[in-house]
């Protein structure tokens, strides 16, 4: 286990090159179960997340090869079809396997999954939609998948546009006899870019970037190679770093309709940032100032299903907000633990005020101190990184090893940028 030793006030300024969507890339390895031939993956980011994948590879007997950022698959052999209990534990897309390896095997057998702590995660949308394609489930300790030798397509309707069940659904409906509809699905990057790779194996599968997907069902998928889109979380929390440190940054390898509502969200803090076709820019020494809304009133920031505002950029932008004078609530609305973390911003000296596991209200501009404290999961955790970033004094991060499921070599980065950060074993 790792703790990061951070000093604050450091002048933060440079360039940082933002790594493959990691939720984009956990049901990628999934699906890539869904054929014998190889399957070549570039931009993965070498995070904790995907190594705990992995590791359902090495169970399961799926070859593969991973090295510069390229992952080769190649699940010619699929000789067991039960993840264990402490695999699926460690990480919540363990559940993204049940479809393929159902499908591969004709069962599987898949524990409750564990990941962040974040606040009631439902798995409904994927029982409802992989019972209606035709897969038994039985649950005990355990869940079972049996599959039948071949899904029938049939149309679905999601009570939530959820991320992971809209790709659990994508993946095992491609091989299904005739279409399946699926309606209200969600409509994220990292969910189209899943799409993109099964259409590139030889799926059909339309209404990419809509909240209604089309699928026609082939019998069979074939290898093929893809790059994975970028991740516009990392993007996005490196946005709130700079402008809480009042820090000049040019991001890299963004994609700009990725960002028209996080821009419109900065662009409420006060801050002023440019999209350009391949990177964003984050002028330097910006003073954050609140803007109210029409007519006087308090300013809210909210997330939803995309298009909104991301849940995972929620942390970020509260800590963000400290930075800048004046008043807005924020209202998370997907996770009723995620805001937790604003205890340990307040043990740091932030004028915040939570009013229900939901919202929070941020009074800034507010003088941060260095403390020592703990990630909670893996967005609070950046969030606390980016507080003891512009705090006075030095700050202490205890596992650590949270934030890195979700970011690829954050210290490299950060040093990159003039941050004073070490990690040190504990």
């Amino acid at each position: 286990m790792q703790s990061l030793i951070i000093e604050g006030k450091a002048p933060i300024k440079g360039e940082v090159t933002v790594g493959g969507n990691k939720n984009a890339v956990l049901p990628m390895l999934a699906a890539a179960l869904l054929t014998d031939e190889k399957i070549i993956l570039h931009n993965v980011p070498e995070i904790v997340d995907v190594l705990v994948m992995l590791e359902i590879f090495d169970l399961t007997g799926v070859e593969y090869d991973f090295k510069n950022n390229t992952l080769t698959i190649e699940a010619k052999i699929v000789k067991e079809s039960t993840i264990s209990k402490e695999i699926c534990s460690r990480i919540r897309t363990s559940i993204l396997f049940a479809g393929p390896l159902a499908i591969r095997c004709g069962k599987c057998e898949i524990f409750p999954p564990g990941g962040d702590i974040i606040g009631r995660r439902r798995l409904d949308g994927h029982i409802y939609g992989l019972k209606s394609l035709g897969i038994d489930v039985e649950l005990d300790h355990r869940f079972i998948f049996t599959a039948p030798k071949r899904l029938i397509g049939r149309e679905l309707f999601l009570d939530e546009a959820s991320v992971t069940a809209t790709e659990q659904l994508m993946t095992a409906a491609v091989t299904a006899e005739g279409i399946t509809t699926i309606r209200n699905a969600a409509s994220e990057p990292h969910v189209s870019d899943l799409a993109e790779l099964l259409n590139k194996m030889g799926a059909k599968i339309s209404g990419l970037h809509s909240n209604t997907l089309i699928i026609e069902g082939v019998e069979k998928l074939h290898g093929a190679e893809h790059t994975v889109v970028s991740d516009h979380t990392e993007a996005g929390s490196f946005i709130a770093l700079g402008a809480a440190c009042g820090g000049e940054l040019t991001i890299k390898n963004t994609v700009p309709r990725h960002y028209w509502m996080t821009r419109r969200v900065f662009e409420r803090l006060g801050v002023k940032l440019e999209l350009h076709p391949n990177e964003i820019y984050l002028p330097g020494q910006q003073e954050l100032k609140i803007k109210k809304d029409f007519g006087g009133h308090c300013p809210v920031i909210a997330d939803g299903p995309w298009p909104q505002f991301p849940s995972d950029l929620m942390s970020v932008s509260i800590v963000a907000a400290t930075q800048a004078e004046g008043t807005i609530l924020f209202f998370e609305k997907m996770f009723e633990s995620r805001l937790y973390f604003v205890d340990r911003l307040i043990s740091m000296g932030a004028g915040a005020i939570v009013c229900d596991p939901h919202r929070v209200v941020i009074n800034g501009r507010s003088k941060l101190r260095g403390v020592e404290m703990s990630s909670p999961d893996i967005r609070a955790g950046m969030a606390l990184l980016i507080a003891s970033l512009c705090a006075h004094g030095q700050s202490k991060i205890n596992s650590a090893n949270i934030i890195y499921r979700g970011y690829e070599r954050i210290v490299e980065k950060l040093l990159n940028i003039n941050a004073k950060v070490k990690a040190i074993e504990t």
